[in-house]
């Protein structure tokens, strides 16, 4: 809506008996200095920084951790790192893995968490992959669903039940 002030001064001189419409009254109440002032200091009041600040909850801290070593799993895989597989697994859960492992010339690699479940000591994250591999001039598209069962503290690979991303290209 276009407001022309020049008719509000010349009504407001009295030159014609119509009242001033409400929505030039409206917009020159906008331009007061009070209400200004008034939206700024409700603006900064609403703004202001929080006394507390919530504390992570165990739970979520759980989940970024697997989260984490899903992702350092992935990275060590991809890089042939057995020492950071290693380090990141049991003794069971490291075993299982290496005996999965094939030779591949380059390799692409995708997580993506679907489900965490904390059952107490115990932690499975399912995660979706997506991988493509080339090996002997030969490629390989792969996907499925994996789930990583994680145990001990700080958490390490336990064994990989589903479909086992670290087991292509087949």
């Amino acid at each position: 809506m276009k407001v022309n002030f020049v008719h509000y001064r010349y009504l407001q001189k009295g030159n014609s008996m119509f009242s001033v419409p409400r929505a030039v009254r409206f917009f020159q109440w906008l331009r007061q200095p009070i209400f200004l002032a008034a939206c700024l200091m409700l603006m900064f009041s609403a703004c202001g920084g929080k006394d507390k600040i919530k504390k992570v909850s165990e739970e979520s801290r759980i989940t970024q951790e697997a989260f984490s070593l899903a992702e350092t799993l992935r990275t060590a895989y991809l890089e042939g790192d057995r020492r950071s597989l290693e380090r990141h697994s049991t003794q069971e859960g490291y075993r299982e893995l290496v005996g999965a492992l094939k030779e591949f010339d380059s390799a692409e690699l995708t997580f993506t968490p679907t489900w965490v479940k904390i059952d107490g000591s115990e932690v499975y994250l399912t995660v979706s992959w997506k991988g493509l591999w080339r090996a002997d001039n030969r490629v390989t598209e792969e996907r499925g669903a994996a789930i990583f069962v994680l145990e001990g503290r700080p958490l390490k690979l336990a064994t990989i039940q589903r479909e086992n991303p670290f087991r292509q290209p087949e």
